[in-house]
């Protein structure tokens, strides 16, 4: 009985530094995935109260509040939805004059560990131009978004009726 104890405590000690052997030379968990996605930054993202305003024809936006519960910033590089041909993450910024005026984020919206950024009317948010259906109120509108990592996330926005907010663009158009 002495023997078959002793034979179980030393197979249990030696099933950990067995593992070890076959892990290499660098710790698996600090290599990059070789598939281009990367489920910890995927899972990490989250959006708190996605909606979409409601538009007939043309363009709308999407808002909402993206969270970054992981311990690495994020960021947001593209957007698709399949009700529109084209969207761009969009920035407010000062104009020459005082005035403010949307326009295209480049490098995308970054949100820092630990963090979130708010998109919502006359601020950061996602453009959607392009309509190819109308955007009617009480649906809901699939967008996915891109990471700079390649990996993509869907949310479920709610569409709203919304006045408000008659941002410009930098160039003179309005949303």
């Amino acid at each position: 009985m002495k023997k078959h104890l002793t034979a179980a405590v030393l197979a249990a000690a030696l099933v950990p530094a067995l593992a070890a052997c076959g892990s290499g030379t660098e710790d698996a968990r600090d290599q990059a995935p070789t598939s281009g996605s990367s489920p910890a930054a995927k899972a990490a993202l989250t959006v708190t109260d996605p909606w979409v305003k409601a538009a007939p024809s043309g363009m709308t936006a999407a808002f909402g509040t993206l969270v970054n519960e992981g311990s690495s910033d994020v960021t947001v590089v593209a957007a698709t939805t399949s009700v529109n041909d084209t969207t761009e993450l969009h920035e407010t910024v000062e104009n020459e004059d005082g005035s403010m005026a949307m326009r295209p984020k480049e490098g995308g919206f970054v949100i820092p560990a630990g963090g979130s950024l708010a998109l919502e009317p006359g601020g950061d948010h996602l453009m959607l131009m392009g309509l190819t259906e109308p955007v009617e109120a009480g649906t809901t509108v699939t967008i996915t978004l891109t990471l700079d990592d390649g990996t993509t996330t869907d949310v479920e926005a709610t569409v709203k009726a919304f006045d408000g907010a008659d941002e410009k663009y930098q160039n003179g158009g309005e949303h």
